[in-house]
């Protein structure tokens, strides 16, 4: 399969923006920006991201504190400074509890080392959640090579918050359902 085609079918997939930001070897704030991010455990707190062995934040990140920030819907400019595209003027630094963050980001995830693997032409980082900040704002989105808002909610939200959920509905994570057509030939 062609590259280009697979990496358009991967665009298919709408995901957040993040840039992960770490210090250099030298102690300067560094950032790349990943759409490979996602949440792995809550117990322990870890998330995964996944960058390109190419990258220079790549050669930064190996045993070393990072920090991801989920971009606002106001941000496209942060997204495309760290995407290798400077803009002027260019985005602030602030002191994070492991690394440098990014002000004004939707959420930002302060973390430690956990894992590493090999991901073909990526490295898979896992980090520790060590600590977690959220603003009330909107993220900015990726699909399809270009950057999004989000749009008004579906028609399936009021689905949402329908207490069906094992963690916070009727029935518990323990709740065991007996399928009706077994139900009827017991009775």
């Amino acid at each position: 399969m062609e590259q280009r085609r697979l990496r358009n079918i991967f665009g298919q997939f709408a995901s957040g923006v993040t840039v992960i930001t770490c210090a250099n070897h030298e102690g300067t704030p560094h950032g790349a920006t990943v759409t490979a991010f996602t949440a792995v455990s809550l117990e322990p707190r870890l998330c995964q991201v996944t960058l390109t062995r190419t990258s220079k934040a790549c050669g930064f990140l190996s045993g070393a504190p990072f920090a991801v920030n989920i971009l606002a819907a106001d941000q496209v400019d942060t997204a495309l400074h760290f995407a290798g595209r400077p803009q002027t003027p260019g985005p602030v630094f602030e002191d994070g509890p492991t690394a440098p963050v990014l002000a004004g980001a939707a959420a930002t995830l302060s973390c430690v080392p956990w894992r590493e693997y090999d991901g073909g032409d990526h490295v898979i980082y896992i980090g520790e959640i060590v600590d977690a900040q959220c603003r009330d704002t909107a993220p900015l989105l990726f699909y399809r090579s270009t950057f999004h808002e989000l749009g008004a909610p579906s028609a399936s939200a009021a689905w949402n918050g329908s207490m069906d959920d094992p963690h916070s509905g009727w029935f518990d994570a323990r709740t065991r359902f007996t399928p009706l057509h077994l139900d009827a030939a017991v009775n």
